[in-house]
């Protein structure tokens, strides 16, 4: 079911940031290209196993998009991105978040008190930018219906389970300088 994106992982290049592996690929990177089979692969796992009884997708800024607007187009629920920049909006939501190599503030808007919402994004690391996004979609009063990550890598999503918060998957891997091992996929 996940045949390419599996494979196409466990081909991905790894550069060092500092001591930091970071594996190089299409979904989560935008690089080289994007293989339209890969993201159909990424969708149909993820209505197998999500929640989509919601109003809204949200996902995160830039990688997310080309999975959520996939899911959207498959099951005709409306995007919301959160975005790297702020429009000003007189309920946007301000969101601190920070990775393993980055930190910075996030924008969220079109979320109204009482949306029962999907989070959907392309990988989790550190859980950094998913923890910050779950605490402002709390704050602003969404219900949290499901979070489904394409990818799960490192140590973020267990402790965002540990936390009480539902995280999904369709593949967990691994990532050393020597590449990328599939520890867990979907089937």
């Amino acid at each position: 079911m996940l045949n390419k994106l599996i494979e196409s992982l466990k081909n991905a290049p790894i550069i060092m940031k500092g001591d930091y592996p970071y594996f190089i690929h299409p979904l989560t990177d935008g690089v080289p290209e994007l293989d339209p089979d890969i993201v159909r692969e990424a969708v149909s796992g993820i209505i197998r196993i999500a929640d989509l009884d919601v109003d809204k997708i949200v996902t995160i800024e830039a990688m997310g998009i080309p999975v959520a607007t996939a899911l959207s187009l498959a099951v005709n629920i409306p995007i919301v991105v959160v975005r790297k920049r702020s429009y000003g909006f007189p309920n946007e939501i301000v969101v601190d978040q920070q990775t393993g190599y980055s930190k910075g503030k996030l924008y969220i808007n079109g979320i109204d008190k009482g949306d029962e919402v999907i989070v959907v994004d392309d990988v989790i690391s550190t859980g950094g930018t998913a923890l910050a996004t779950l605490k402002a979609l709390e704050r602003a009063g969404a219900v949290v219906k499901d979070f489904v990550t394409v990818i799960e890598k490192g140590d973020g999503a267990e402790k965002l389970r540990k936390m009480g918060y539902k995280i999904k998957s369709l593949v967990k891997i691994e990532v050393s300088k020597d590449g990328v091992k599939i520890i867990d996929h979907l089937r």
